[in-house]
């Protein structure tokens, strides 16, 4: 016979991932920017972070849930410079 420990552990870690996850669902917030200025993207990157962090905090040592904050805040952070570059192309070709 063979014993199996840890799925109550398991269990529970993939239990709050949901939890985590759900808090994540919908409008995170709204940040605004400067696309011309560094400061001010990087502002609204640190505002994001804040937002998830805020959303997330109790589920931060779980396993399988940093890893995906970490993922979500890049993503996040991605988007927001694709949105700076784009703007200020648009800029230019108004001009």
């Amino acid at each position: 016979m063979i014993k199996i420990t840890g799925l109550d552990k398991l269990q529970r870690e993939v239990n709050e991932a949901q939890r985590a996850l759900s808090e994540l669902d919908g409008q995170l917030g709204t940040v605004h920017f400067d696309p011309h200025d560094p400061s001010s993207i990087e502002s609204a990157i640190q505002l994001v972070n804040q937002m998830v962090d805020q959303r997330t905090a109790q589920y931060t040592s779980n396993p399988i849930v940093a890893p995906l904050i970490d993922q979500m805040k890049e993503a996040y952070r991605e988007s927001i410079i694709a949105k700076a570059a784009a703007a200020r192309i648009e800029s230019k070709e108004d001009n």
